[in-house]
């Protein structure tokens, strides 16, 4: 353009320099070159707005990736979760992938040792369990006698394992040595030094002087029935959770239902799973109740096993539907509202099972039910499947796990595992194995409820 611009100014310099007497005769050159000029000046032009711009645009792609996991760490996170589950913090499969699952079990684990409960291990809380867990392992039958001795099961071991790390004796084992009955001969009477808990039969006794036959039946009135038996010893379900436990943990996992073998055991599994959140749920209500101790709430809660004994034992004998209608007409004469009564079973439900009083946890799960969960149910269906604070009823076990299982079918949260919904699947396979799908016959009609004072916890949300 500038180009252009010098020679048009030359051609009008041309113009003006140029001599008069030429003027008239170059006058048509000078037009010519003027037109030649105009029209190179348009060619000109017209090419230089023809010419196009390149530009050059570059895109950047930003790509996105999931942090992966390392397998190491991946391996780590997954002796974590062996360790939780095998201290009764159900973390689910050990996947080595932390979820929900195991953050909610690492808090568990903290709240249980005296951590803050973040659902994040700090390196020291991490090694300790670990640690606790190999250590455990490794015991052998050592492991399984204080798992025994210890009213906590498996989660005892960690308390075990934190008192002797700040050098403090456990206070369980030192009544194990000591034998439980010593007979001693003092002149001519016969007396028995008892030590152990239970106390043995007196026909286990040398003979003393003065006949007890008499004594040792019971007066029976007008009809009354002969027992020539005696109270019946109960089993204790705390140690029985620890043997299925540590079964479980040898195994690998626990059963599903792909590879169910044996109905009775994987039912096992999951009735000591379903008691481990029961214990768990009641707890963190019981935090919340303001004004009461543990020890006095677990003192409260003992009336829920009196109050319901009729519809506990009518639970080996009768129906379903009518065990349910029964304590329907207990709530009903309570006087109580149903959410004071279904928050106080809630946590009397974790008080029984966590001080193995099974009139209390059956009592408990009873009003549950009749208060419109029929997932607790599922409770009841264990108890009678496994003859714990009842009678061995695989048959009448069948209808309680079928309408806790339809409720979870039709929508309703479960409670026990609920991050696991396979459960159902395999409960129902093993209750039908166990059961046969027998249904119970109806004996004798229900005995009118008897007003009882039941205790009541405000908890504070």
């Amino acid at each position: 353009m500038l180009r252009h611009q010098i020679s048009m100014a030359v051609v009008a310099a041309s113009l003006v320099v140029t001599p008069a007497h030429r003027a008239a005769a170059d006058a048509g050159d000078v037009a010519a070159g003027v037109l030649l000029g105009v029209i190179g000046s348009a060619a000109v032009n017209s090419a230089n707005k023809t010419k196009k711009k390149t530009y050059t645009s570059t895109k950047t792609k930003t790509v996105y990736k999931k942090p992966s996991i390392s397998s190491a760490q991946r391996a780590q996170n997954r002796e974590v979760q062996t360790s939780l589950n095998y201290f009764g913090f159900p973390a689910g499969t050990p996947d080595g992938v932390v979820g929900r699952n195991t953050r909610s079990a690492i808090s568990q684990y903290q709240a249980h040792m005296g951590y803050p409960p973040t659902g994040q291990l700090t390196e020291y809380e991490r090694t300790f369990l670990v640690s606790g867990y190999h250590r455990s392992i490794a015991g052998g039958a050592t492991t399984a006698q204080m798992i025994a001795a210890s009213p906590m099961g498996t989660r005892g071991l960690l308390k075990t394992y934190q008192q002797e790390a700040a050098g403090i004796a456990p206070t369980f084992a030192t009544a194990a040595p000591v034998a439980p009955v010593v007979p001693q001969q003092q002149g001519a009477r016969n007396t028995v030094i008892v030590v152990a808990p239970k106390q043995e039969a007196p026909a286990a006794v040398a003979p003393v002087e003065e006949p007890i036959i008499e004594a040792a039946v019971p007066a029976f009135g007008a009809g009354g029935l002969p027992n020539f038996m005696g109270a019946s010893e109960s089993v204790s379900l705390a140690s029985h959770c620890n043997k299925v436990s540590l079964l479980t943990n040898t195994n690998g996992g626990f059963t599903t239902e792909a590879v169910m073998t044996d109905a009775n055991f994987a039912m096992n599994e999951q009735f000591c799973l379903a008691r481990t959140y029961a214990i768990a749920h009641g707890e963190e209500l019981a935090s919340k109740v303001q004004g009461f101790t543990k020890e006095q709430i677990a003192q409260q809660c003992e009336a829920f096993g009196p109050a319901l004994k009729d519809q506990i034992a009518g639970m080996s004998l009768k129906p379903q539907s009518e065990v349910l209608q029964e304590v329907g007409a207990f709530v009903l004469q309570s006087g109580m509202s149903p959410a004071q009564l279904s928050g106080t079973a809630r946590i009397c439900l974790s008080v029984g099972y966590r001080t193995d009083n099974m009139d209390v946890a059956l009592a408990s799960a009873l009003m549950l039910n009749a208060l419109g969960e029929p997932v607790y149910g599922e409770l009841m269906g264990h108890h009678l499947s496994q003859g714990f604070g009842a009678a061995k009823r695989p048959d009448l076990a069948l209808a309680w796990y079928e309408g806790s299982l339809d409720a979870i079918a039709k929508g309703a949260t479960p409670v026990f595992a609920p991050g696991q919904p396979e459960r159902s699947g395999l409960i129902r396979k093993a209750a039908y194995q166990l059961g046969g799908g027998a249904d119970g016959a109806a004996l004798a009609d229900p005995t009118a409820p008897k007003p009882v004072s039941l205790p009541t916890f405000s908890v504070e949300n």
